[in-house]
């Protein structure tokens, strides 16, 4: 991580509100964060924090009411839908607590599915499937289905689908929520080495202190305010 560069996330005074018939549900509340090229940020917080809120801001899957988000230079949040759309395609990759794979396609198809809004052929998609396969030590599952693997196995595909972009940012939302703690450990060894070896800026949200502890930074939300922060 480098603090020396700019942001390559600014959030500056992002409200979320949601409409429930006449009531205003204010998720979050004039929120302002950094996060620098190369660092493993940890949100945390209690339920309804808005800390997935946040994420799906910053990976541009929602958008703020209010205040601007900033990714590398770039103003997403007076974009339009479809620039957003190929934005996302080009610079963030989504890991998911449930791994959200397809369970009629094997490993290789799942991690090819985001190449497909690309203009790769079909040999340099399966060059970066293999790739990102070999990255994430499934290299020889690449032909098994979802079914056909462990909670561990599918989300290190998952990670696989989500880096074979090659992406900006790597988003996490409660990666390990859905495995035992070996599995689970596992998985944050990945993200740690992605994070340490290749550079990733990652930014991972969950409950678990203990998977809190493998980034570099922790940021805690509570009623959509930034509270407090610390490095890991």
């Amino acid at each position: 991580m480098s603090e020396s560069q700019p942001p390559l996330v600014r959030v500056r005074g992002v409200d979320k509100v949601y409409h429930r018939g006449s009531e205003d549900i204010h998720v979050l509340l004039n929120l302002d964060l950094d996060v620098h090229p190369g660092e493993f940020l940890a949100l945390m917080g209690p339920s309804g924090s808005g800390k997935s809120t946040l994420l799906n801001l910053i990976g541009g899957l929602d958008r703020p009411s209010q205040g601007t988000i900033e990714i590398g230079g770039e103003r997403i949040d007076e974009i339009s839908s479809r620039q957003l759309a190929a934005w996302r395609a080009r610079h963030v990759g989504f890991v998911f607590q449930f791994y959200n794979l397809m369970p009629v396609m094997n490993a290789e198809r799942n991690v090819e599915l985001p190449l497909l809004l690309t203009h790769l052929n079909r040999g340099e998609r399966r060059q970066h499937v293999e790739t990102a396969l070999h990255v994430v030590g499934l290299a020889d599952r690449s032909r098994h289905h979802p079914r056909q693997l462990s909670g561990g196995e599918q989300q290190r595909v998952g990670i696989a689908r989500a880096i074979v972009t090659d992406p900006t940012l790597l988003l996490c939302d409660e990666p390990t929520g859905d495995l035992d703690r070996k599995s689970g450990d596992e998985i944050l060894g990945l993200l740690q080495a992605l994070n340490r070896e290749q550079g990733k800026t990652i930014i991972m949200v969950t409950h678990d202190p203990h998977a809190a502890q493998r980034a570099s930074r922790i940021v805690y939300l509570e009623k959509g305010q930034l509270v407090s922060e610390r490095p890991s």
